[in-house]
């Protein structure tokens, strides 16, 4: 069963197709930098507090890439929508941001470095688990006068070395060709979140998101980069050709 899945199209990205037939995610080329954003998702119109999922939960679809170099990010999981302000595929009902808690199947351009670990994938396609604390949003206020520090780079590379106590993170990258079809399948329990491709498992932590999260398929051309060296930078990305993600036999439990 899927719960109350709904399209997003920002800026020219469109979703085509339906559940029963299987979806095409498409950011047609532009030479513009602005937000285009094609999203099949079940949480936008909630607040965090009611987003559907919790564990145990299984999640399995068959999906490709058009382009195995698209620029920007795509995938398909859960995650808690944290980054609402600010972010491009930010939601409608959630003001403030909160820390990370996702698991998914993600592809991001080599523009992006999307790990606070040194040792874990920062782009490419890999699996990837958050776990944060469940702070409330309000006080994601309390860092704003410490903005500015992330502009120099010695204060940046410490911030993100202190970000890894509050942030956990495990990942795996994934040496395939996404541009042909695989099934991918996402399963989430309390002690556990493990991910198998086409039968096989090709990843397994204990290190689990916390709180209720949404379901998000996705393909966009943003970035956002926070490297070692304490870089940081977000924007967007121009598309040089259409690109699509495609995906079939989507299933997922009502829980």
């Amino acid at each position: 069963m899927v719960t109350d899945l709904r399209n997003r199209e920002v800026n020219g990205g469109e979703v085509k197709g339906t559940l029963e037939d299987g979806y095409e995610l498409c950011n047609p080329a532009m030479d513009e930098k602005k937000y285009c954003l094609a999203q099949v998702d079940n949480y936008m119109h909630l607040s965090r507090r009611n987003f559907p999922h919790h564990p145990p939960f299984t999640l399995q679809l068959e999906a490709r890439v058009s382009n195995a170099n698209a620029v920007g990010t795509w995938g398909f999981g859960l995650w808690n929508d944290p980054f609402s302000l600010g972010f491009g595929a930010g939601g409608m009902s959630r003001l403030m941001p909160v820390p990370p808690n996702a698991a998914w199947f993600f592809y991001a351009s080599t523009e992006n470095h999307l790990a606070l670990r040194d040792d874990q994938p920062g782009n490419g396609f890999h699996v990837k688990v958050f776990r944060s604390p469940l702070w409330p949003s309000i006080l994601s206020l309390l860092g704003t006068p410490g903005l500015p520090l992330l502009l120099l780079p010695p204060a940046s590379r410490l911030i993100r070395r202190l970000s890894r106590a509050v942030v956990k993170e495990e990942s795996q990258q994934l040496q395939v060709p996404n541009n042909v079809w695989h099934v991918y399948r996402l399963s989430w329990r309390d002690d556990t979140v493990s991910f198998d491709m086409d039968g096989k498992l090709v990843y397994e932590t204990s290190l689990t998101p916390q709180g209720r999260m949404g379901l998000v398929i996705w393909i966009d051309n943003q970035y956002f980069r926070f490297d070692p060296q304490g870089k940081l930078g977000f924007g967007y990305l121009k598309i040089p050709q259409d690109q699509s993600l495609f995906v079939r036999n989507l299933k997922v439990p009502d829980n």
